[in-house]
């Protein structure tokens, strides 16, 4: 079995091996991957983190060795725009990119040396009480993108799949597979922050879903990534007084 690692800072994972094919994920910088399959520019691969897979370009991958994949990534870059060199190159990457395994600040992945400087987010030196809204601020605004999951685009799912990655819980990738994770409470207002809110559709298929901050507000990915009002009915949003989901 073969093993790669994301080498660029945000690579598009598609539903098949073209670049027009619909993006279903991403990977972030320093994610592991297996390799299911090889054409001659695209790899279909299977995520390490939420077992996701899809297509990604070759070129946004290097092969790693067994170790390197089983190795605890539990660092992460938490600042909204951490700077690296790669090959003393410098490169931007978003929060929640994994970069572990560093040694007196240089990272080897594959062919690429990288020299990391700043603080790196540690699960083992955070304190019990992570600030949650310490994590949501870079994202603040962010657009929506779907299948993203960075600040420089995200929808809901990724969003909450990634704010939960930097308080050391795993989430699934979407919101359906997030709905069937914990435990439901019987009403709004018992919820307290961090609580996740699912909205369905018609057919009562989970499509949406968001962070929330207390009873009566949430932040969740809809055009961008935004605080709005909740009630027992749904989502208000602040701007327009419209309400968006049910």
């Amino acid at each position: 079995m073969n093993f790669a690692a994301c080498i660029v800072p945000v690579a598009p994972l598609r539903k098949e091996a073209a670049h027009r094919s619909e993006m279903v994920s991403q990977l972030l910088f320093g994610e592991c991957v297996t390799i299911l399959e090889e054409t001659k520019d695209f790899i279909q691969v299977k995520c390490l983190y939420d077992n996701y897979e899809g297509w990604c370009q070759r070129s946004q991958l290097t092969l790693v060795e067994e170790h390197f994949y089983n190795a605890n990534h539990k660092y992460l870059t938490a600042e909204p725009v951490s700077i690296v060199e790669i090959n003393g190159k410098p490169m931007m990457l978003p929060p929640g990119c994994f970069i572990g395994c560093f040694d007196n600040g240089i990272l080897q992945i594959g062919h690429y040396t990288v020299t990391f400087t700043q603080q790196p987010f540690d699960f083992d030196d955070s304190s019990d009480e992570v600030d949650i809204y310490e994590i949501l601020h870079p994202y603040l605004n962010s657009s929506y993108l779907w299948g993203g999951k960075s600040i420089f685009g995200i929808d809901c799912s990724g969003f909450t799949q990634q704010v939960f990655k930097m308080l050391d819980i795993k989430l699934p990738r979407d919101a359906y597979q997030q709905a069937e994770m914990g435990e439901s409470i019987g009403f709004l207002q018992e919820a307290v922050c961090g609580d996740l809110a699912f909205f369905d559709n018609a057919e009562g298929k989970i499509t949406h879903v968001g962070i929330l901050l207390n009873a009566d507000n949430i932040i969740h990915s809809a055009g961008k990534v935004r605080m709005d009002k909740i009630d027992n009915v749904g989502i208000i949003n602040t701007d327009t007084g419209e309400r968006t989901h049910q």
